[in-house]
This record gives C-alpha cells, structure tokens and sequence, in this order.
C-alpha cells in the first residue's frame, strides 16, 4: 500500500495525496461492536493532484463535479467487518472512478445512410403490407 494507487498504466496517485479517516461503522458487529473503527473514508484532492496532466486534470474535474466538494473526493467503505478489507474496498473503488473520470470521450458516430437495396426491401414490405390489410376488409358490391 505504500508504492501508491495504480489508476491506469502510467498514472500512479502518491500514498501522501491520499487522506484516511477511520470510525466506527454502523450496523451489527458481534462482540467488537463499540471498540473498533472498521469505517474508513479515503479524500483525495483532485484539484490540486500532481500525479494528473493538466488535461487529464480538467477532465476529472468536469465528469466528476457532482461529486466533489471543494476539488475533493470522498469515498466511503462500510461493507466490511475489517478495516484492512475496507480500506481495499476504497482504493479500488477510487481508482476505478478515477480511471473512468480520465477516460478519453468516446468517438464521434459517422452518419450513414440506408443503401438503395435497403430503401427498396422496405418499400415493398410496406407495400406488401398494406395490400394484406386492404384486403381484410368487407367486399364492395
């Protein structure tokens, strides 16, 4: 845990630039109930990161606004009984949303349009359709 986050090939977050905090997590626990702190809860400053490009940066910044409070993100890991498991749980969680928050945008669709073969096949299902309705109905005398 002290050689930092791996995000992606190459984008490694520093151990510093991560922020712990440990309390007691809610819900039943047994024996240990009152006396352990197996909540963890994992900030990490993405304004001020060093370990982002500027342009990777900035995309961070806008895909994750929503959940940034002051250029900073929280993740919270409760699900474990143990602290160590919670503390994984965390770091993967943030580095997989760091890892979509970096993610280069999709492609931009090429517009196509239908050949003449398809245009044609489609007339004459309709065609054909139309027909097969038309003669359900009653016989004009």
């Amino acid at each position: 845990m002290d050689d930092g986050l791996a995000v992606r090939g190459g984008i490694v977050v520093p151990e510093a630039e991560l922020n712990w905090r440990f309390s007691r997590s809610s819900g039943p626990g047994g024996q240990s109930v009152n006396t352990t702190d197996s909540r963890v809860e994992l900030s990490f400053d993405v304004a001020n990161t060093t370990a982002l490009t500027p342009m990777l940066k900035d995309r961070a910044l806008e895909r994750l606004e929503s959940r940034l409070v002051g250029g900073v993100i929280t993740i919270a890991a409760s699900e474990q009984r143990s602290q160590w498991r919670n503390r994984e749980a965390a770091r993967t969680r943030l580095a997989a949303l760091l890892r979509e928050a970096i993610a280069a945008p999709p492609r931009k669709r090429r517009p196509t349009k239908p050949s003449k073969g398809a245009i044609r096949r489609r007339v004459e299902a309709k065609q054909r359709r139309s027909e097969t309705k038309r003669l359900r109905g009653r016989p004009t005398d």
